[in-house]
């Protein structure tokens, strides 16, 4: 198990001590790079450890501060939960202290401290009030606030001990949470393969877990933290992964849990300027969330306006939840203007088609009252299974109405509604047939799967035998016969009412207009008995005809039984056969059946 563990990330402009105050509390160089150290700025993220006087263990994530690498930045805050922010005592506050800030509060980070540096240099009082009280307008609440020199060690056991005060407040992530891991680095190791490196905000990694890379199965071979092997490990935390599949990682791509996240390329958000941003924004702007800077374009659903509502189409998919916090910036401003623009709150991430006119327009009024819950997609989407709404970050709530689908109730119930409708139409225009196909009633309701169609069936609707199949009906109570064919039965039935077991012949069916369908229509009713194909006598004649035959001689032939029922041999022999099923007749031998006892 690796050692509990908090990540701070380090935010100021360029060169006002961030490098040098890390390397000051931890002992290790940040700076990994020849070139960062050459030009004494970090270009790339750089990472270095420390225990505290409590003995938790937090690792800082040193992030650029030259406004060419915002977007570096950006990466290296994205998944951390609390900020170091840097100012130097004889610089203030500078345009990129103001980026970092700006960037802080857009992507919503309320935890952190303020470390004036270089205390030794100049009187850090006056900018000690300045950027704390900046802090505190851009949300990061009371910080505690300290003077230090990273040259002289000024300062740094109280900045020990008020890192440990904010890491003890940091929120408990969730270690059952799915896993996003988002890559900040990837190379080879010789001996071992591919390597990447990432923080874990949330979740579980255990050897020889299985995660998906954009959508292709890797397996963990191996873990790292804080430079030493472990077997799993519990965000929040740095680690490394030696991993294996056939993969090729790159940084701003990410680890993720199975199934547990939707990758999308389109996704509805609601937009929040940035402070001092004004819009309307850009048609193309780069979005950024944990180590991933993706361009994308956007698309503004209604009225620009505070929390308007955007469809955001990005170059490539990304694996996101409603509620994701994704950051707008328009990388080509000057130095002199404001980049990081906005905050786009994920809303859907499988938004509907905008096909019609007005579409865009009815889409903003409808992610007006959205939120980041399965109510609110299943207001959209109306039907989800289980796993569509985990994998979209919103665990179902209650019962599925049907086989894992869960149900807008709204629709649901408009659904139960229409379903008699439906039948009782299907019945109307097809009167002969027994019921409507379950599968027609899934078409015209516009249902995904047979088993809701079945799962909305009420009384007086029945499922045909009860079975889910292709050719399964839903019955709408005990339906009559269509006049003309009543009318017909009955004319059959005045046929047999003075010779009984003197079945009609072909002729005299086709001249009732009494066809296939027709008799089988009446047959389901219970107005006529069918014996055999094209044999059909009155209701309970094979009733009478066993109480004929049981005063015949016993056994008896089939000639015998044929005079005692005045009928043909074109009757006899399948009405008999018929007897026989129902087991009110058996056959003795080949000649000679029987009638069995009552009971």
């Amino acid at each position: 198990m690796a050692p509990r563990m908090h990540v701070v990330a380090t935010a100021g402009h360029v060169d006002h001590g961030k490098s040098t105050l890390v390397r000051a509390l931890t002992g290790m160089e940040p700076d990994r790079l020849a070139e960062e150290r050459r030009r004494g700025l970090t270009i790339e993220l750089g990472y270095a450890w420390t225990t505290l006087p409590s003995g938790e263990r937090v690792a800082f994530v040193d992030v650029p501060g030259h406004e060419r690498f915002l977007g570096t930045m950006l990466a290296g805050v994205g998944p951390v939960p609390a900020v170091m922010f840097v100012v130097a005592a004889d610089e203030g506050w500078m345009p990129q202290s103001e980026e970092h800030l700006v960037a802080l509060r857009t992507l919503g980070v309320r935890h952190g401290l303020l470390a004036v540096t270089r205390a030794d240099l100049a009187d850090p009082a006056p900018v000690l009030e300045d950027a704390r009280d900046r802090l505190v307008k851009a949300g990061l609440g009371e910080v505690e606030a300290l003077a230090v020199s990273g040259r002289t060690g000024q300062g740094l056991d109280g900045l020990r001990a008020a890192l440990d005060r904010l890491v003890a407040a940091l929120p408990a992530p969730d270690p059952r949470a799915p896993v996003r891991l988002w890559i900040d680095r990837a190379f080879s190791v010789r001996g071992s393969g591919t390597v990447v490196t990432g923080t874990l905000p949330a979740g579980r990694v255990v050897v020889g877990d299985e995660l998906e890379l954009d959508g292709e199965p890797v397996r963990v071979r191996a873990l790292e933290s804080l430079k030493e092997h472990v077997e799993s490990v519990t965000g929040v935390a740095r680690v490394a992964l030696n991993l294996r599949g056939r993969i090729a990682p790159q940084r701003g791509h990410a680890l993720v849990t199975p199934g547990a996240w939707t990758a999308t390329s389109l996704a509805d958000v609601r937009v929040t300027m940035a402070e001092g941003a004004r819009g309307p924004l850009p048609a193309r702007l780069t979005a950024h969330i944990g180590s991933a800077s993706v361009p994308c374009e956007v698309r503004p659903l209604g009225a620009e306006a505070e929390g308007a509502a955007a469809r955001l189409r990005l170059s490539r998919p990304l694996p996101l939840h409603l509620g994701d916090t994704l950051l707008l910036r328009d990388p080509g401003r000057g130095q002199a203007e404001l980049r990081v623009l906005a905050r786009a709150t994920v809303l859907d991430v499988r938004p509907p088609e905008l096909r019609r006119r007005g579409a865009a327009r009815e889409r903003a009024k409808a992610l007006a009252d959205a939120s980041a819950d399965a109510a609110s997609l299943l207001r959209t989407h109306l039907l989800l299974r289980d796993g569509e709404l985990t994998a979209m970050g919103c665990p179902p709530e209650g019962r599925p109405v049907a086989a894992g689908w869960h149900a807008d109730p709204d629709h649901w119930s408009a659904l139960s509604t229409r379903l008699p409708e439906v039948v009782r139409r299907y019945a109307a225009d097809h009167p002969l047939e027994p019921g409507m196909p379950v599968e027609a009633a899934r078409h015209e309701l516009g249902l995904p799967d047979r088993r809701l169609v079945t799962a909305l069936v009420r009384p007086p609707l029945t499922v045909a035998d009860g079975r889910i199949t292709t050719t399964g009906r839903v019955v709408a109570g005990t339906a009559g016969l269509p006049a003309p064919v009543a009318r017909a039965v009955r004319a059959l039935l005045d046929d047999l009412a003075t010779a009984p077991f003197q079945a009609p012949d072909a002729g005299r069916l086709a001249a009732l207009g009494l066809g296939p369908r027709e008799l089988a229509a009446a047959v389901r009713a219970g107005a006529l008995l069918r014996v055999a194909e094209g044999v059909v006598l009155a209701p309970g004649a094979d009733a009478r005809a066993a109480a004929l035959l049981a005063r015949l001689p016993q056994p008896f032939t089939v000639s015998q039984a044929r005079s005692a029922l005045g009928t043909s041999r074109r009757v006899a022999v399948p009405l008999l056969e018929h007897l026989d099923r129902r087991g009110l007749t058996e056959r003795v031998d080949e000649v000679h059946r029987r009638c069995r006892p009552a009971g």
